[in-house]
């Protein structure tokens, strides 16, 4: 049931009545428990096989929750330690199982082949669970933030399960930490009219980037990686960049879409992009790219490595950089192109922390009419440049297919026509968002629109959600699942 679907609107519609019906706005505990059954419910939509595992995994780390408080109250330091040691543990293996495990396997067959021990064994075939990746960083987060007081654990269990199983953000995030959701579930939610025609705005927005760009780019990609060596390498260098616009337009336009469900149901989802196209180099990309992973092994990977590296100065924040980045990569499957679209990221971050600039966040400075200063312009293309071909590591099914598309990239025809099916209309697309992601790179999402310039005017406004909802009915094809669902 993706959320760009018929049905998933019949669901919501369901969800909303009753979430909003007068005895419900009374009692919080009576909203949370309608979520968190209409969450359970979507996710056995998605794989009803993996919802005891969701389930069993919620009531687990609800107990250690209460146990290390418990331990924390007597004083027992050590034991807390071990109990958030145990959980954090027990997340990784979680993920490790599911998620890993085939892959090793078959690695260390291979490499035992390789080295003359033939072996048998088999594929262990585990089925990855959908959405594994977020719920679980979910759990280790809510035991570490336990542990580092800065949480109190849930003393209600509905309370607790509806954060971990909040279908919004279920399968495909953002991570949400329970810092800032858990509170708001303590609250009744009466429906806010602002908020919710901001929710709406922001859904219209990612439908029109999903369903009118990534999934149109979609079929090009597709078409040209089928039998990429057939084509030019000019071809090739093109759809790295439309790589890049596709899966950026198809992973923030769902992110905008459950945020936006959640303003509806009155929750501040965490932000997960902030304009990371408009990056003038690897660390700003990150900073703004996927923002709630980026944060989240930044807090408990990065800075503990930080601090314990310390000590070889300039070398300690690479390998503690290289380590995070690394993981990152590592996070969105079991694959070493992964690792190696990781560390290839890392590698662009050593001219900052050698310079000294890693970590400073300059101001962009404007120049006529409001644009960028040329040297500015220059660094982002470069930089989208840069991760653009860090894409063709992250699509690719295997470093051999990765190495062979370079190698077609490089080749002779590099400096011929390029030629792709490209549909009318998406080009001028990609350009309204290149527009919108500029004019209004200081709100949360293009259609929160400035007040001032042609934007001030109420019937140019809604021209353009007019416009934008008429594409949406003419480019309007197949759906098409989101690329993050397979992590």
């Amino acid at each position: 049931m993706v959320v760009n679907s018929v049905r998933f609107l019949l669901f919501f519609i369901v969800v909303f009545t009753v979430y909003y019906l007068p005895a419900s706005k009374k009692h919080p505990r009576f909203q949370n428990l309608w979520l968190l059954l209409s969450s359970y419910l979507f996710y056995g939509v998605a794989d009803w096989t993996m919802v005891p595992l969701l389930l069993g995994a919620t009531i687990v780390f609800y107990g250690l929750g209460a146990w290390l408080e418990s331990e924390m109250q007597k004083q027992h330091q050590k034991n807390a330690s071990r109990l958030t040691t145990f959980g954090v543990c027990l997340g990784i293996g979680l993920l490790l199982y599911f998620k890993y495990l085939n892959f090793f396997a078959e690695s260390i067959a291979e490499l035992l082949n390789a080295i003359g021990f033939k072996t048998t064994w088999a594929t262990l075939n585990i089925v990855l669970p959908i959405g594994v990746s977020f719920f679980t960083f979910k759990l280790i987060s809510y035991i570490i933030e336990i542990h580092r007081e800065h949480i109190e654990p849930c003393r209600d269990f509905i309370e607790f399960a509806t954060y971990i199983a909040f279908f919004p953000t279920l399968l495909s995030g953002p991570i949400d930490r329970p810092n800032t959701f858990i509170p708001q579930l303590r609250r009744s939610h009466s429906l806010d009219y602002a908020q919710a025609v901001d929710g709406c705005r922001q859904i219209l927005w990612g439908m029109f980037t999903k369903i009118c760009i990534a999934d149109h780019l979609a079929s090009v990609t597709d078409y040209v990686w089928a039998d990429y060596a057939s084509h030019t390498g000019s071809t090739l260098l093109l759809w790295t960049f439309l790589y890049t616009m596709q899966i950026y337009t198809d992973f923030d336009g769902y992110s905008n879409m459950a945020i936006g469900v959640g303003k509806i149901l009155g929750f501040r989802i965490t932000r997960n992009f902030n304009h990371p196209l408009l990056a003038r180099n690897i660390a700003e990309f990150w900073r703004n790219w996927h923002m709630s992973l980026t944060s989240w092994i930044t807090d408990y990977v990065f800075m503990p490595l930080n601090i314990a590296f310390r000590n070889m100065a300039k070398w300690g924040v690479l390998l503690a950089v290289t380590i995070n980045i690394v993981l990152i990569g590592l996070w969105h499957g079991a694959n070493w192109t992964f690792g190696l679209f990781g560390f290839y990221h890392a590698m662009l971050y050593v001219p900052l922390v050698m310079s000294g600039s890693f970590g400073k966040n300059k101001k962009l400075r404007l120049g006529n009419y409001g644009l960028p200063m040329v040297k500015d312009f220059w660094k982002m293309v470069l930089n989208y440049f840069f991760v653009s071909l860090g894409f063709i590591i992250f699509h690719a099914n295997s470093l051999t297919d990765a190495y062979s598309f370079f190698k077609g990239i490089l080749s002779t025809s590099l400096f011929s026509m390029p030629s792709l099916p490209i549909k009318k209309g998406i080009p001028a697309f990609i350009l309204v968002v290149l527009v919108l992601e500029w004019t209004t790179r200081k709100r949360e999402h293009p259609l929160q629109l400035p007040i001032d310039g042609i934007f001030k005017y109420t019937t140019v406004r809604y021209l353009l959600y007019s416009g934008i909802a008429a594409a949406l009915f003419v480019f309007a094809g197949e759906v098409e699942t989101f690329i993050y669902f397979q992590f």
